[in-house]
């Protein structure tokens, strides 16, 4: 059995916002393993990316704050660190690749600036010129031409699939045991989509990382993912094994995600299925089920919140009818 190397228990954040305090995150759970990718997945406002900058001690001050729950890093709580202590594992052994590269990226300064101070504050490189040496073979091995002549080019000069690129190599300057892709192909046409996606899976399989994939796209999860966490309203509603979640879907928002997919027997240019509503605001969420509001199987049980149950060993699910769905 693999090792695990990140555990999130009961992860609870909160927003301070004009209408009070508000709980985006909200008792959230999962295990990754070590080489592993786990995909969560669910539409926007759903809690997804808070998550992720819980993790990384990354949240807007003053207004977020993780109020309960752990973060083990191979056994380390990084929510117990002192701020000094965690900057140094920031970047060196856990990382993240940002939603959108043109803001991600000091628009002022030039690439090559910002891949060597990374790996001036963290990686194991002496001067500059060997940190600059290092930063082209960083930029060669993330599939960037003339690596040496790029480093000097700021970000407006590149493409949006190539200052990805640039993200991904500071990310994995120092290499991480663990990454997190915070929808790393967002904003870029698919061919360079299918670029980016087979880059992390080359660099993750050369270097055994264990990779977060934060998406709305359940294409990459079914082309990426060993696991799935599906979240709503800022609490996780199913988990499952990739061909387990897509061969037995048993949230009925798990269901209206993969039924809203585009299917080679749909007829074309016909629309596609679609979940009614709209995830609602954190300041007004239903009673009980978060979903009910927008499930044609709810009942006056769904007022009550359910549980995360196990259906098995590698399945769990939050839903009161979850055993009408099974296969």
């Amino acid at each position: 059995m693999s090792e695990v190397v990140l555990s999130v228990d009961a992860l609870s954040t909160e927003f301070a916002v004009e209408a009070g305090v508000v709980r985006v995150v909200d008792k959230v759970s999962f295990e990754l393993t070590a080489g592993a990718t786990l995909g969560i997945v669910g539409e926007s406002g759903c809690g997804k990316s808070v998550t992720a900058l819980s993790i990384m001690g990354l949240l807007p001050k003053p207004a977020g704050r993780v109020v309960e729950g752990r973060v083990l890093l191979n056994g380390l709580d990084l929510l117990r660190l002192p701020k000094d202590a965690l900057q140094q594992i920031r970047g060196r052994r856990i990382s993240m690749i940002f939603q959108e590269p043109m803001t991600a990226l000091n628009p002022v300064q030039p690439i090559g600036r910002q891949l060597i101070e990374t790996l001036r504050l963290h990686g194991d490189v002496g001067d500059r010129r060997a940190a600059r040496a290092r930063g082209i073979e960083l930029l060669a091995e993330v599939g960037i031409p003339a690596p040496d002549r790029r480093l000097d080019d700021y970000p407006h000069q590149l493409s949006g699939g190539m200052r990805q690129r640039v993200l991904i190599a500071i990310a994995l300057a120092c290499r991480p045991e663990v990454l997190i892709a915070d929808e790393p192909t967002t904003a870029l046409d698919v061919t360079i989509q299918a670029q980016i996606l087979a880059l992390i899976a080359r660099l993750q399989r050369e270097r055994g990382m264990a990779v977060i994939f934060i998406t709305h796209d359940l294409g990459v999860i079914a082309e990426t993912a060993d696991r799935v966490v599906v979240m709503y309203a800022g609490r996780v509603v199913e988990t499952a094994g990739v061909a387990a979640l897509f061969a037995n879907p048993l949230h009925p928002y798990t269901r209206g995600l993969i039924a809203s997919m585009p299917q080679l027997q749909h007829v074309p240019k016909s629309r596609l299925p679609t979940i009614a509503g709209m995830v609602p605001a954190l300041s007004a969420l239903p009673q009980g089920c978060r979903f009910s509001n927008r499930c044609s199987h709810a009942t006056t049980i769904c007022a009550i919140e359910p549980p995360l149950e196990r259906v098995d060993m590698a399945h769990g699910v939050a839903c009161h009818h979850w055993r009408e769905f099974g296969a």
